[in-house]
This record gives C-alpha cells, sequence and structure tokens, in this order.
C-alpha cells in the first residue's frame, strides 16, 4: 500500500461513564480516555496476588491500566477503579471489550444517521435484540 494510503490506527478512545466517578474532593469525573490494551496489560496482573486470590479483580486490575484519564483524574489506579459505581464498572467492562475485540468504540446498537431537514450527522442507540 503506498504511503499515503495508510489508515492510521486509532490507540486511545474517549468515553463518557453513565454515573461517574466521585473524587474525594466530590467532584464528579464522566469523561475519560481509554487506550487500547497491550498483551502485557493483560498478562501482567495475572502475577497480582488479589487476582490470585480473587480471579473478579482481574478486571479492576487491568482496568487500572488502560484507562489514562478519567475526568481531570490522570493517576489511575486500583483503588479509584474500586470505587466506581456498579454501573461504571460494567460500562468500562464493555469498553474494553468493544475497542480491544472489536477495534471500535461504537456499539452494535448504535447507527450513525442524519437529519434530512438540517442534514446534522449524529448517533443513535437501535434496541437490540429483543429490544423495543
Amino acid at each position: 500500500m503506498p504511503e499515503n494510503h495508510k489508515h492510521p490506527l486509532q490507540t486511545e478512545f474517549e468515553f463518557t461513564l453513565p454515573k461517574g466517578y466521585v473524587d474525594a474532593e466530590g467532584t464528579l469525573h464522566c469523561d475519560g480516555v481509554m487506550r487500547l490494551a497491550t498483551a502485557m496489560d493483560e498478562i501482567a496482573p495475572l502475577r497480582d496476588a488479589r487476582v490470585k486470590a480473587n480471579e473478579a479483580y482481574l478486571s479492576v486490575v487491568v482496568l487500572a491500566r488502560v484507562i489514562t484519564r478519567l475526568g481531570k483524574v490522570t493517576d489511575i489506579n486500583t483503588d479509584l477503579i474500586e470505587n466506581l459505581f456498579t454501573a461504571d464498572l460494567a460500562y468500562l467492562q464493555d469498553f474494553y471489550r468493544k475497542i480491544n475485540s472489536e477495534g471500535s468504540s461504537e456499539s452494535e446498537n448504535q447507527m450513525t444517521v442524519t437529519c434530512p431537514q438540517c442534514q446534522h450527522v449524529f448517533e443513535v442507540e437501535t434496541a437490540g435484540p429483543g429490544g423495543s
């Protein structure tokens, strides 16, 4: 493929938490950035004693490695991930799966549409299988 036709690989993806992380000062942080995981991001946590004691903790350690920013917070660690609301943790686990397995942050139930009157382009959520 000629040099000028290469497609750059997107390695960072923005997200917005459904509820948001509330820090010690009471500030709500909703927007963040997650990077693509490397092999080491999935291998290294397997050595963590917390993961060995409880396999469910693996996602906490992995998310702490791949989230690069949450609001104004850039020091993402397992304590922060542990203090997320469960809805936000579930959202981030799904987001991680989407960008690392599917290569996109778009939902399979999401589509891009254009308003026929004003030509504004936006994303809409569609009903999934069995949805209404």
